[in-house]
């Protein structure tokens, strides 16, 4: 676990790349659950018969599904901010898909905080630059500006 950071120490980390995720592998049983959960049962991502017929071989990860594992994939390497109350989901700045993931993969985060802004005592506002790479591939799964709302006591 990275040591802990004061919020008021936050800009110091600006422009630092932290270090990578683990690896999380893409299998058919996670596809297939967030398709239930989504009502999103496109055939690329559920029915491997027809999606051995696609360019892609094989099915693929839904991109929201690839998206929605961001803050589980980032929050392993990022810096813990002291007495964080908590940490909520502020939204996004940009997502661009750029890759499908193809089931089986392995999938990680790379991060890099871009701007901390004290929005009221004890609230900060995070945008940080997400990278979701793919094993053995040279372009990305996704990129995202990712914003975060950390409250500390």
């Amino acid at each position: 676990m990275p040591e802990p950071i004061k919020a008021q120490e936050l800009h110091t980390l600006v422009g630092q790349e932290q270090e990578p995720s683990s690896w999380l592998q893409i299998d058919q049983q996670r596809i297939n659950q967030f398709a239930d959960a989504t009502n999103d049962h496109q055939f690329i991502h559920v029915d491997v018969e027809k999606a051995a017929q696609t360019p892609f071989g094989d099915t693929i990860a839904h991109g929201f599904l690839t998206l929605s594992l961001i803050w589980f994939l980032v929050a392993e390497k990022a810096r813990p901010v002291e007495n964080t109350v908590m940490a909520i989901n502020y939204g996004l700045d940009k997502v661009r898909f750029l890759q499908a993931v193809r089931v089986g993969s392995r999938v990680r985060a790379r991060q890099v905080l871009l701007e901390v802004e004290e929005k009221k005592p004890g609230q900060w506002l995070t945008k940080t630059a997400v990278t979701i790479e793919i094993e053995n591939q040279e372009k990305p799964a996704m990129i995202a500006e990712v914003l975060a709302l950390i409250i500390v006591k």
